[in-house]
């Protein structure tokens, strides 16, 4: 969040003459200049204004960072984040206010963040209200941020940017589908692209209430890392451009024997003249039942069916890391993940997975480099995804991906697969595209090449989303024992001991042959 922070203050001051400097950029004179500047010679010389971390900026950025708890990202924000002018920290919890204001003092930022004892949708309307949008609004809440969307759209300032985490991931990954309805507008699917999807949902949820008031987003990037995901946005205004929403949305058709997945387009928007005509798309993509497998297809979305980054925002924010080493712990994490976002196919929505490929037709899973040497040599494009370290994203369409995974066949037991199962159906057919899985100069990514640290490991055992605050603070000791005792438990054979407190079924039919070697109790109910 402070990186793309510090590169959206460095977008957003550079037409007010304003240069954002890092520390480690000095010796390198600072942040680079505008083309537009550059290219201007007869363009007077000015005083040069320059914004550093952990000092207030006149015309700066007004951050709101709406449900602040302690006040740590506040603080965070006004230290190492140059170009602010004021920042906000709020809640609505009166011991949270009173933290934020002890951790303020405490790291000598008083100038910069302000805590506010408010409910953040109340304090956002009030903002617009009063004509006194924010430039940046951080929504981080615990669960989903539903109920706070359609006060942030309309609080935000134009072309300002909207940052949104998610971490109800059960519900966008498919779990519940209708809660996912019931709070984004979209139907999710329990898929191998789940994660991708939900950045997919938020983002379609976003624009869908923008669009209430004449505005929509442009996405800056999307990041789905460990347990949650979270939106860069900037939010614009224009009634033609809202127009053209409808077409930038899709459903998705995901087959449930196969896995094979197609978009169907909301809305259609055609060149006419200077302009462009919207008008109703036509479908459905797909026939009743899948052409590979003979199965029937789950309906998910609407979905964002355009891309999820900017590629130059995405390269700014890396630029700016190479220009100051060590300014975070994370750094390397950082560098390996927003390489890999920068590798990735912007206008393919969703992927396919390498074991998922294999999976379905019961053959051995190919390496990375021979499935991607594969698409590459047949003429298609090919890359990862940073939301899953297996991830294929390819504009190959699905009846090529079948014919290489065709070629491959190492080994599939023909004999042993039902002639009703997806495998048999597919394998059934005969190849029309001949694969080579010979290696390809370009099957190797660049962020692969250079061993960044693109999928890191959980830093520890039982690590990730914990149960929410209680009024006490803290968790119960026995709460943590049995987190401890069921973690893994599907994975862990029981002591054969153990499961004589459990009654045998087969005894209660009458018909048990294992007898008094039963592992299970006989023992009358």
């Amino acid at each position: 969040s402070c990186a793309v922070l510090t590169e959206f203050a460095r977008l957003q001051l550079r037409p007010k003459g304003i240069r954002v400097i890092l520390p480690g950029e000095e010796e390198l004179g600072g942040s680079p200049p505008d083309p537009a500047e550059a290219g201007d010679a007869q363009a007077p010389p000015e005083p040069p204004r320059t914004a550093r971390p952990g000092e207030a900026c006149e015309g700066g950025l007004r951050v709101l960072e709406a449900l602040a708890a302690s006040g740590l990202r506040s603080v965070r924000f006004a230290r190492e984040v140059p170009g602010l002018g004021a920042v906000v920290a709020s809640d609505c919890s009166p011991r949270a206010a009173a933290l934020m204001a002890r951790n303020v003092a405490r790291n000598g930022v008083g100038d910069l963040v302000t805590p506010r004892l408010a409910d953040a949708r109340m304090l956002m309307y009030q903002s617009k209200a009063e004509r006194a949008p924010f430039d940046v609004i951080d929504l981080d809440p615990y669960g989903s941020p539903a109920p706070f969307l359609d006060a942030a759209v309309q609080a935000v300032s134009e072309g300002g940017l909207l940052c949104v985490t998610c971490t109800d991931m059960a519900v966008m990954a498919g779990n519940s589908a209708e809660t996912c309805y019931s709070k984004y507008g979209a139907v999710s699917l329990k898929s191998k692209f789940c994660h991708e999807m939900a950045l997919r949902i938020i983002l379609h949820s976003l624009d869908l209430r923008a669009n209430c008031y004449q505005r929509f987003v442009v996405p800056l990037l999307s990041v789905s890392a460990d347990f949650y995901v979270r939106v860069f946005v900037r939010i614009f205004t224009g009634q033609a451009k809202v127009k053209a929403s409808a077409s930038k949305q899709a459903l998705v058709f995901h087959c449930v024997g196969c896995g094979s997945h197609h978009l169907q387009r909301l809305g259609r928007a055609t060149s006419h003249g200077s302009g462009f005509k919207y008008s109703a798309a036509t479908g459905p993509p797909v026939g009743p039942t899948c052409e590979f497998c003979h199965q029937r297809h789950q309906v998910g979305g609407p979905v964002w069916a355009e891309p999820l980054h900017d590629p130059a925002f995405v390269e700014g924010v890396l630029a700016a890391l190479e220009r100051s080493p060590g300014r975070f712990a994370t750094e390397p994490r950082l560098r390996g993940m927003l390489s890999v976002i920068a590798e990735e196919l912007s206008d393919v929505p969703l992927y396919y997975t390498l074991d998922g490929l294999s999976s379905t037709i019961r053959s051995n899973t190919p390496s990375l480099l021979q499935l991607r040497s594969a698409l590459l040599r047949a003429g298609f494009r090919v890359s990862l995804s940073h939301a899953c370290r297996n991830a294929v994203k390819t504009d190959a369409p699905p009846a090529a991906l079948w014919d290489i995974m065709r070629c491959w066949l190492h080994p599939v037991k023909r004999e042993r697969l039902l002639d009703s199962s997806p495998a048999a159906r597919i394998l059934a057919v005969e190849p029309t595209l001949q694969a080579s899985f010979e290696l390809h100069e370009d099957a190797n990514p660049s962020s692969r090449r250079r061993g960044l640290k693109r999928f890191p490991e959980n830093p520890e055992a039982f690590w990730g989303p914990k149960a929410r605050a209680k009024a006490g603070g803290g968790l119960s000791p026995s709460l943590q024992e049995k987190r401890e005792r069921l973690q893994n438990k599907r994975r862990q054979r029981p002591d054969r001991a153990g499961l004589k407190q459990f009654p045998c079924k087969r005894f209660k039919e009458g018909s048990c042959p294992e007898g008094d070697q039963c592992c299970y109790s006989h023992e009358p109910p």
